[in-house]
């Protein structure tokens, strides 16, 4: 669970809906306080239990180099809505979402793709077999194939107990307990519990399957020609650390590992992340336009 460390909107950020062929899309849109965005744009796409607003505390500092940056909540996650059809939730279904999102936030222009934990599960499936042109891939505190560890244990207790005793149990029995236990103010607290319970149940237990059962497709990756970063914390919990690691030497991709940060870099670390997405993304349109 990513737990983000403020809910108010810096200057430039605002809540705005996303409308596609597909459906429309709740996202937080960032944009330069001063002048106007000289450079692509950005997509940024939570994991499974998260949200936009896990990307609140770096979205300013993006934009301030020049850009449009948006996060969206994915299809059934928090604020946008889903269908009760569990083939809306599966990383293919997704993906394509995600190209068809990238397609209206790039209007005509490559974009910059960011795919935290399982989002980046499901923007691999848009860099692969999607039709958009992306300026650069990001593999955030993401792995090559299903979940292992802690987290695959907990999505595993997750499909067992979801379906006999619902939300509640996991709020009460997990989320609430660890956020406590974290010191999380009251205010983010409320909102965790807000944001669980507006997530689509199939869509929950669909997205659990997939991350507990997703292929490697890093051969795939690897052949699509753009450029890739790989880039978590050096404590993550989810995919470890040499796991991700070994994933950016198959993939012939950039890897930054951010100190002092676990499985969500962009709360734990923003201002370390925010300098290595800016720097990866100003060094891909560099080459791109050269």
């Amino acid at each position: 669970m990513s737990t983000p460390r403020f809910l108010t909107l810096p200057p430039g950020v605002r809540s705005v809906s996303v409308d596609t062929a597909v459906g429309t899309f709740a996202a937080l849109e960032a944009l330069p306080v001063s002048g106007v965005p000289e450079r692509w744009p950005a997509l940024l796409v939570p994991g499974l239990t998260g949200s936009k607003e896990d990307f609140i505390a770096v979205l300013q500092t993006l934009a301030q180099a020049g850009r449009r940056v948006v996060a969206v909540d994915m299809r059934g996650q928090y604020e946008t809505n889903g269908p009760d059809d569990p083939a809306a939730y599966t990383c293919a279904a997704l993906g394509n979402d995600i190209d068809v999102l990238a397609q209206s936030v790039g209007d005509g222009e490559p974009v910059h793709l960011v795919g935290h934990s399982f989002g980046g599960l499901v923007t691999r499936e848009a860099v692969i077999d999607g039709r958009t042109k992306f300026a650069s891939y990001t593999l955030m505190s993401s792995g090559p194939a299903a979940i292992v560890g802690p987290r695959e244990r907990f999505s595993r207790r997750m499909l067992t107990e979801l379906p006999e005793r619902g939300m509640q149990h996991l709020w009460h029995d997990r989320m609430e307990p660890e956020a406590l236990a974290a010191g999380v103010p009251d205010e983010i607290v409320s909102f965790l519990r807000k944001r669980l319970f507006s997530n689509s149940p199939v869509g929950m237990d669909t997205m659990t399957r997939q991350v507990l059962s997703a292929p490697d497709r890093c051969d795939e990756l690897a052949q699509v020609g753009v450029d890739l970063l790989v880039l978590y914390g050096e404590h993550d919990d989810g995919w470890p650390p040499a796991m991700q690691s070994e994933m950016a030497h198959r993939l012939d991709a950039e890897c930054v590992v951010v100190p002092g940060a676990a499985h969500s870099p962009a709360v734990e670390a923003p201002e370390t992340t925010a300098a290595a997405l800016t720097r990866f993304w100003n060094t891909a349109e560099a080459r791109l336009l050269s």
